[in-house]
């Protein structure tokens, strides 16, 4: 699925829209902390790189983002560092 994804500047983020059901079922949006891209998917620059960080590593993401959902789909989500540790 295509990753749809936008940086955040004020909150210093990058949101994102999941799918878990497919696109015919709930959208879910997601955050993912700009220390998070940087320090763990390799964001290396400013905004574009941040959503291109989101872009190619969106399979992880998105499994995490279901999975959270599932537990309890009223709860935000918002991924940091320590979430994505053992990602590479």
């Amino acid at each position: 699925m295509k990753c749809e994804a936008i940086h955040c500047y004020d909150r210093g983020t990058v949101r994102f829209a999941v799918y878990p059901d497919g696109i015919d079922g709930p959208r879910v949006l997601a955050e993912i902390s700009e220390d998070a891209l940087r320090d763990v998917l390799g964001a290396c620059g400013g905004p574009e790189s941040l959503v291109e960080a989101c872009e190619h590593n969106f399979e992880v993401l998105e499994e995490h983002v279901v999975r959270r959902f599932r537990e309890d789909p009223r709860r935000a989500i918002f991924l940091e560092t320590r979430d994505l540790l053992f990602v590479r």
